[in-house]
């Protein structure tokens, strides 16, 4: 039989010539085509020796002998060990020429240099430049900045970060002033701000010497204490200074433009804008501006009524340190005067020279006799001090007279300031001239305000003492209503109308008011409108909770009163032709509207006169101010609010009086029964009569709904 192994042998030594030239033209055109290796695949390239490659021709069929292709190809893994073990895509490459390894050395002249080449290990200053560039691309660790805290104060430095790091709630236990502190002083590289090689700083004097003048403001110096900075010689002392001077600033900044006491402390019908400060704010204005004490200051108030107040507050200080003239005790002096044909009644006391220096009568300044000026000025006293305005000199008086200023006058101004801070920084409507209403309670008083100048003023009826007080907020008027209709209220309803019909059934027709059933059964009473309707003429909508508003009222002689809080909690104006007309030529100047132009309007149809701009609406409680001559003006306390927070502010130890504190809201709920034997005419059967307003549509008026057939004439509603 013919033996073939011979020529199969031999070609398949062709067939292995074939397939190694094609393996190594196709790694070489892989390894060309191939991505930019990692970073991470150079840093290892470089740390592995690679051998040089070889530019060798492609092996030939010559290369091959046909007892020597089968043999196997082991020598290239045993003399090429650091080539097989580096774990790089070279690899392949390298195993090209693994076939030669079994030729003998005189088989060809090229097939030594390649073993001897692959097996050499890279010399190392080609692995230099391949290290370089790796090191360069890769992700290196990042490197921390030069520090840029002056040397001497790097302990500091090092203390102030180490300190906010695990104590800062401390210092700053309100996490918004918290987080802007600790991003402050990471900004700065935690570099003290208040000292500089432990010294104090510009910047850190003047916020020293705001915060112990904090009295000047009304302010307790006591809760923004000052750390004793020159006994403060360690990096720890210095670092704990540092951090409690920045504590005290934040609270006088957030005291001085809020209040040491937040509104809702001193009453449940309070309701102000809240302004806090913002602490990022405020670092970066006190710590980088050229008067750090002045920045400081401008979060007080910055209202003239305020700045005023201020300026008495000084005064009345430095009065407090004369001498205090006391009057003497002695018999009851008074003044008769003088009527038809008896002559006046004077008395001669040796007391009447320091009664007279006391009040400030500089006229017969040495005069003993009681006349009419001296007691004149005992009652206008009497007055101011909440006594009855008798004019006669009682022993209660001269108490009242010998006691300190500092427990009235004094305190008056304290709380007056405090109750500033509640009130909002921007008073008006800036696109109008910073135009605003404000109201003061005790004083009875409206005025209306543009570009800080007064338009207009009048006399006001306010809410009576207790549950029918005037509330205090800061809302905006919207628009106003010509002829309104009277909606009471539902407390009103249940404390008075109802007690009165289960009286008199026939009360509501005699006072010209109208009872109906809303949709869901509950009762409403109104008065259409007219002249004998409780809201007069007009009617100044500022929706707000407390369903409180300003109007006009058809009984004017309670204007006449010095004292004037008869009301149940709305305000009523003296003039309102001529406030309607102050108000809409501010909002509306060219529609030149006069209080005649409003009194044309009166009829029995409301008209509202929506503004295009509304204005601010401030109502207020100021038991002292300063009168356009530059005078202290205290007014009698009806509300009994400076007591209260005089109370709360002495007895604030341990107490967070900046908390907001929770009140129960206002009940609107309607009654829906009546006393036996009273009807409601016109029950609500299931029409669309306008019984579907809701309440704050009944109180401040609403678009109208469809009315029954028989009322058409009757009631119409215009819109301007």
């Amino acid at each position: 039989m013919r033996d073939h192994s011979t020529g199969r042998r031999g070609f398949e030594g062709v067939l292995m010539a074939v397939a190694a030239t094609f393996l190594t033209v196709s790694v070489t055109s892989a390894i060309a085509q191939s991505p930019s290796k990692s970073p991470a695949d150079l840093a290892i390239d470089a740390a592995v020796p690679v051998p040089q490659p070889v530019d060798l021709p492609p092996p030939s069929i010559g290369d091959f002998k046909p007892d020597t292709l089968a043999a196997p190809v082991n020598p290239p893994a045993e003399t090429n060990t650091d080539s097989a073990a580096a774990p790089t895509p070279a690899a392949p490459a390298q195993s090209a020429p693994a076939p030669t390894a079994a030729v003998p050395e005189t088989a060809s002249p090229v097939a030594a240099p390649p073993a001897a080449t692959a097996t050499a290990p890279a010399a190392e200053p080609v692995k230099e430049p391949v290290k370089t560039q790796a090191t360069k691309d890769q992700p290196a660790e990042p490197q921390k900045a030069a520090s840029t805290v002056p040397a001497a104060d790097q302990p500091v430095a090092d203390k102030v970060r180490d300190t906010l790091a695990t104590k800062a709630a401390r210092y700053f236990d309100r996490k918004a002033e918290r987080a802007a502190v600790e991003k402050f002083y990471e900004g700065r590289d935690y570099a003290p701000v208040w000292t500089a090689s432990g010294a104090l700083t510009s910047a850190g004097k003047g916020v020293i010497a705001r915060l112990k003048d904090a009295a000047a403001d009304g302010l307790d110096p006591t809760d923004y204490p000052v750390p004793d900075f020159a006994a403060a010689t360690s990096p720890d002392a210095l670092a704990e200074a540092e951090l409690r001077l920045t504590e005290s600033m934040m609270d006088y900044a957030r005291q001085a433009q809020s209040g040491r006491m937040h509104w809702s402390q001193a009453g449940s019908d309070i309701q102000y804008p809240e302004h806090p400060i913002d602490p990022a704010e405020v670092l970066a204005n006190v710590t980088t501006a050229k008067d750090a004490s002045a920045a400081l200051d401008s979060y007080n108030p910055p209202h003239k009524p305020y700045r005023e107040l201020k300026k008495k507050l000084a005064e009345l200080r430095g009065e407090s340190g004369m001498p205090v003239l006391k009057i003497a005790e002695g018999e009851t002096l008074k003044f008769v005067p003088a009527r038809k044909k008896q002559p006046a009644v004077t008395m001669d006391d040796p007391r009447v020279p320091q009664l007279r220096a006391k009040l400030g009568i500089t006229e017969d300044a040495d005069s003993s006799t009681y006349d009419a000026k001296v007691a004149e000025a005992v009652r206008k006293f009497q007055r101011s001090a909440d006594l009855k305005p008798t004019g006669v000199l009682d022993d209660r008086t001269v108490k009242v007279l010998n006691t300190p200023k500092r427990d009235r006058s004094i305190d008056t101004i304290i709380v007056n300031m405090e109750r500033w801070r509640w009130l909002p920084r921007q008073l008006g409507a800036a696109s109008i001239g910073n135009a605003y209403v404000i109201l003061n309670i005790p004083d009875y008083t409206l005025k209306v305000m543009q570009n800080g100048a007064q338009v207009w003023t009048t006399r006001v009826v306010t809410g009576k003492p207790g549950k029918h007080a005037t509330p205090l907020l800061t809302e905006t008027m919207k628009y106003i209503t010509v002829n309104p209709t009277w909606n009471v209220p539902p407390s009103i309803i249940n404390n008075e109308y109802l007690p009165a019909l289960a009286q008199d059934p026939t009360v509501l027709d005699r006072m010209g008011l109208k009872m109906s059933r809303n949709r869901d059964g509950s009762i409403h009473i109104s008065q259409p409108p007219g002249e004998a309707n409780a809201l007069g003429r007009v009617r100044f909508n500022f929706p707000n909770k407390f369903l409180v508003y300003q109007h006009d009222t058809p009984d004017k002689n309670l204007f006449a009163r010095d004292e004037r809080a008869f009301s149940h909690g709305c305000m009523r104006v003296q003039n309102p032709d001529q406030y309607a007309a102050a108000l809409l030529n501010i909002t509306m100047p060219n529609e030149r509207y006069t209080p005649e132009k409003i009194r044309s309007m009166y009829g029995r149809s409301e008209i509202d006169l929506k503004f295009p701009t509304p204005i601010p609406v401030n109502i207020t409680y100021q038991t002292a101010f300063v009168d356009d001559d530059g005078k202290l003006q205290i007014r009698k306390d009806i509300y009994g609010r400076d007591s209260a927070m005089l109370a709360i502010l002495r007895n604030d130890k341990g107490k967070n009086l900046e908390a907001v504190v929770a009140h129960s809201q206002p009940n609107y709920s309607r009654p829906t029964s009546l006393p036996p034997g009273v009807n409601v005419a016109g029950d609500y059967t299931g029409s669309s009569q306008a019984s579907g307003f809701n309440f704050f549509e009944r109180l401040f008026g609403g678009p109208p709904a469809p009315p029954q057939q028989q009322m058409r004439r009757q009631q119409q509603r215009y819109t301007r």
